[in-house]
């Protein structure tokens, strides 16, 4: 099949995943491999990039949140169908698939285990949010060459982070994917991954040239692990300690804001921990911006972003890093709005 035909295809099945209709979309996706197309191609050039637009309408808020997740229930309906169609036989090593504990966006790391089964590797998709005790168990009992580790959300890296060590400790390198580790993958690196890939298809390629893909960063134990005695510290301890009390009080700050949900706060708290666990101002701000623009799309203005980062800024004043951080956040905020607001240091203060 041509390319133009292809993309066409593409059409009708974000058409159809938008309207739940998982018959039409498995018969056109299972059409499409019997007519020659290879499985491959139909995972990576019809389902991952409709479910991308999927994500791109729901923020722009084209789609309500219900038409996203049937459209994602379906697209993982359909994937497990090419699995079900098409069965290669096992020609490599053994390869367990998970995501990172607490990372239940699972429709990508599911695409990469079946291009990696399609590649003829032998494939256990353990699934979404996986403890890493339970995968450590796993890999006792099954002895994988490899772990491919998916994980979307950066929030989640402090589990990941201790995923990846468990999993070296007992000898298993990890290949890491998903957005959640970076676009450039500087995340995998710095949480000591073994590789990095960021598309299905460059992680078959990489496990294909063999493994580790970052250079080796000598510690004082002479190891490869040094980035990671500068994760974490006492202001991420803190935050993670007192994450439930913080967002109290901040609710208690914006009491009469309806537009400040519970649910929005808890993700600043979240990306707010994440940055702080790998010191990266960026991976803050990048959220804070994409942020802005969702919430702009729903008529919230930016403002409201500015005035929540301020209330976290007033309740932690034992945290300077932190607070500065949150200052990154409101300059970040600020532009988005296109207007200049007091910066959080002029706030008044509450008292910790």
């Amino acid at each position: 099949m041509v390319r133009q035909d292809l993309a066409a295809a593409t059409g009708r099945y974000l058409d159809l995943i938008g309207r739940a209709d998982e018959e039409g979309a498995a018969d056109l996706v299972l059409g499409l491999i019997g007519e020659g197309v290879p499985a491959e191609d139909v995972l990576l050039r019809v389902i991952a990039p409709c479910q991308r637009r999927v994500g791109e309408l729901w923020a722009s808020n084209e789609w309500p949140v219900a038409r996203e997740h049937g459209a994602t229930a379906v697209s993982e309906r359909v994937v497990a169908a090419v699995s079900g169609r098409v069965r290669p036989t096992a020609t490599r090593g053994r390869v367990a698939v998970a995501c990172a504990d607490g990372e239940y966006h699972v429709l990508p790391t599911r695409i990469m285990a079946e291009v990696l089964r399609l590649r003829g590797w032998q494939v256990d998709f353990l699934g979404a949010s996986v403890p890493g005790p339970q995968l450590i168990t796993h890999l006792h009992q099954t002895g994988p060459d490899v772990v491919a580790l998916g994980c979307m959300l950066p929030t989640r890296l402090p589990r990941a982070h201790a995923t990846i060590v468990a999993c070296q400790a007992v000898g298993i390198p990890v290949l890491a994917g998903g957005a959640g580790f970076g676009a450039d993958g500087r995340f995998a690196c710095l949480l000591g991954a073994d590789a990095w890939a960021p598309t299905a298809d460059a992680a078959a390629d990489r496990l294909a040239a063999g493994l580790p893909s970052f250079p080796a960063a000598p510690d004082d134990s002479g190891g490869s692990g040094g980035t990671a005695v500068h994760l974490g510290g006492e202001e991420y301890a803190y935050l993670t300690r007192h994450r439930a009390d913080l967002l109290a009080r901040v609710m208690d700050t914006l009491t009469g804001r309806p537009e400040h949900t519970a649910e929005d706060l808890g993700n600043i708290a979240d990306f707010l921990i994440a940055a702080t666990y790998v010191h990266d101002a960026a991976l803050f701000t990048d959220f804070v911006v994409w942020t802005c623009r969702v919430l702009e799309a729903r008529q919230v203005p930016a403002e409201s972003v500015v005035l929540g980062l301020g209330a976290f800024h007033d309740v932690l004043t034992d945290c300077p890093d932190v607070r500065a951080l949150l200052n990154e956040g409101v300059a970040a905020a600020q532009a988005c709005c296109g207007r200049s607001a007091r910066p959080a240091d002029q706030r008044t203060e509450t008292s910790v």
